[in-house]
């Protein structure tokens, strides 16, 4: 069944729609898989029935793994499944009749506006020099904030910015999203100033591409470079919550709805492709105008 396994992961890399990462994460799962496939004996794949199925989605369980992972394991199989069925390697679907658990909902996390200003205040450029000794990245690190939380960007989206991606002159910005779906996002004066002072110090990159946002040796900076910025911003803000480039970006649309932009708006820059995805903003704001109501109100139950 490898064999199959493997021209259904090559027929992921043909579709546009499939971001690198996905795959890697069906080929991860999907081996994993195999392997309880092939300790139950499965021969082949008339042996990918039901009953095998419901023993897999046990045996993903008892491993007491987040629903979400449990969900992505099962949905990279069902894609298997499918692909098998589309090729004629099947002729039933073993998920039929399956309840498959529903997705786990979370409220997103999100800083405040205060908490925003206070990592702003604590991380401007000028602070942090003179805190430790002219840290070099400062400019960077800041504009790097400046701008996921005006644009709403994933790291991931931020760290494969070129130079030309980004408009200084009308505040837009070119992004690459999930799926190489591009986007224009606009960009907030703040972050278009903070942009422009780090590129006035900025080195010549090495990299082919001119990436916007540069490492220590002039490289492009990663996605786990990000992060690990962000970790540090937190740290020199006194933050006792992790913080990291997603709640930021979750505060963006938060504060976005907050401050009356609607929704479809807020989906198109978040770049999601289910306004469902977006509502979930909805309830946070919600949540938070349930709070305020409750401090308030004196006739409220709290």
């Amino acid at each position: 069944m490898k064999l199959l396994v493997d021209q259904f992961l090559l027929h992921l890399r043909a579709q546009r729609n499939f971001a690198r990462n996905t795959i890697k994460a069906y080929q991860f799962d999907l081996g994993e898989f195999l392997s309880y496939a092939a300790a139950s004996k499965a021969p082949g794949p008339g042996g990918l029935d039901r009953l095998l199925m419901r023993g897999y989605i046990a045996f993903i369980s008892d491993r007491k793994v987040s629903r979400n992972t449990l969900l992505r394991k099962i949905s990279a199989v069902r894609s298997f499944i499918h692909y098998l069925l589309e090729t004629g390697q099947l002729e039933t679907d073993p998920f039929d009749l399956i309840t498959i658990p529903k997705k786990e909902k979370r409220l997103p996390r999100f800083l405040t506006e205060g908490e925003v200003g206070k990592l702003q205040d604590y991380n401007r450029p000028g602070e942090v020099n003179a805190r430790e000794k002219g840290y070099y990245f400062a400019l960077r690190d800041y504009a790097l904030f400046e701008l996921i939380y005006s644009s709403g960007l994933r790291r991931s989206e931020a760290a494969s910015l070129n130079l030309g991606d980004l408009d200084l002159y009308s505040g837009f910005a070119r992004v690459m999203g999930k799926g190489s779906k591009e986007r224009l996002v606009p960009v907030g004066d703040k972050a278009l100033n903070a942009i422009r002072e780090y590129l006035e110090t900025r080195p010549r990159p090495l990299a082919h591409g001119l990436p916007l946002f540069l490492n220590h040796m002039n490289t492009r900076l990663t996605g786990a470079g990000i992060a690990l910025i962000f970790k540090k911003m937190a740290r020199r803000a006194r933050f006792a919550r992790p913080m990291n480039p997603h709640s930021v970006r979750h505060s963006f649309a938060t504060h976005m709805l907050d401050h009356g932009c609607d929704l479809k708006s807020v989906q198109e820059m978040l770049g999601h492709k289910n306004l469902q995805t977006t509502e979930i903003y909805t309830h946070v704001s919600l949540e938070r105008l349930k709070e305020v109501y409750d401090k308030a109100h004196p006739r409220s139950k709290k």
